[in-house]
């Protein structure tokens, strides 16, 4: 899931407890290009103010205009765009020739309501995973464990439901600044993360300044260490100051975090590694966790082209693929 979902949840949160009717449309599948994969969420209500996206413009554009026109009354509606043969979405043809199909479903500000959003949004932040489950008639829904792997949506058309797993939103934690953190922290928030920065030390924070970004003034094992990963987080030290990266690292095996990285030379990461080993205590299978040298070998030298290696890497775990596929 990507930060942006979870802006969606919290924005419907809002909204239903200030009263006010909220319509969650949900990407079902994608046929052909498609800028958002099954899953993605936008949020609106009977103004047009809305929060996500589905299409990014055009697909967004038709379903406000519909909204505030009064359109999607009832609890449950399924539009296909960019299908001449499905005439409620038929008046947008997507620019990039594909299909989408969306689930809008409205949901009035009562408490059923609120506890099923809530429900989603600690799921969100990282609590366990779910699957929701939608009856494509009566709206009416439900949660599941999520029993594994599996795709985001599952479509059943003999019951007439639909299933969409919810997991921890998309976490990168940063272990220091320094000019590969700067970029490191853009590339992230463009791939949806939410990043959330971590140094003590009071001298760097003046040239750091990245809209959006969280940043804590502790040592980032702190921070590590106060059960702020989950399985979708990711931990990248990228200081070069032992007092700063190795303390992170020790940490961070301690936790279900996804990807644990630490930026430094081959030489380096021996050294580190040893010194893990002895003065960290880490096991072997911790240090076989670490991503040391960190990034895809991409023969980067400048911040920019470090900071793009890491991010590559890292997408490259989210996707589940092995060096040796790329």
């Amino acid at each position: 899931m990507q930060h942006l979902d979870l802006q969606v949840i919290e924005r419907a949160l809002a909204w239903a407890r200030e009263g006010e009717t909220v319509w969650l449309c949900t990407v079902l599948a994608t046929f052909g290009s498609s800028p958002r994969e099954p899953g993605s969420w936008l949020v609106a209500r009977g103004d047009g103010r809305h929060v996500g996206s589905l299409s990014g413009g055009c697909v967004e554009e038709d379903f406000l205009a519909r909204l505030c026109d009064g359109e999607f009354d009832r609890p449950v509606t399924v539009l296909r765009y960019g299908d001449p043969d499905a005439p409620q979405g038929a008046r947008v043809a997507l620019p990039c020739g594909g299909v989408l199909e969306v689930l809008i479903e409205r949901l009035p500000p009562d408490s059923p309501t609120l506890v099923h959003l809530e429900v989603v949004h600690a799921t969100l932040l990282g609590r366990r995973r779910l699957m929701r489950c939608v009856d494509l008639a009566s709206g009416v829904h439900h949660f599941l464990d999520d029993p594994g792997p599996g795709p985001r949506v599952v479509r059943d058309g003999e019951r007439g439901t639909v299933q969409m797993r919810i997991a921890p939103a998309a976490r990168l934690i940063v272990a220091g600044i320094s000019p590969v953190s700067q970029y490191c922290v853009q590339f992230a928030q463009a791939l949806g993360f939410e990043v959330i920065v971590c140094d003590p030390r009071e001298e760097v924070h003046r040239d750091f300044a990245v809209p959006g970004v969280e940043v804590q003034a502790v040592l980032p094992s702190q921070f590590i260490a106060s059960g702020a990963c989950h399985a979708a987080t990711a931990v990248v030290a990228l200081t070069h100051d032992p007092r700063i990266d190795d303390l992170a690292m020790i940490e961070a095996v301690r936790t279900p975090a996804f990807y644990i990285g630490v930026m430094g030379s081959r030489r380096t990461s021996e050294a580190r590694a040893e010194r893990l080993r002895r003065s960290g205590g880490l096991s072997e299978a911790n240090i076989a966790r670490l991503h040391m040298p960190i990034g895809l070998d991409l023969g980067s030298k400048t911040p920019a082209e470090i900071a793009l290696a890491v991010m590559a890497d890292i997408v490259r775990m989210q996707r589940g693929r092995s060096r040796d596929a790329l």
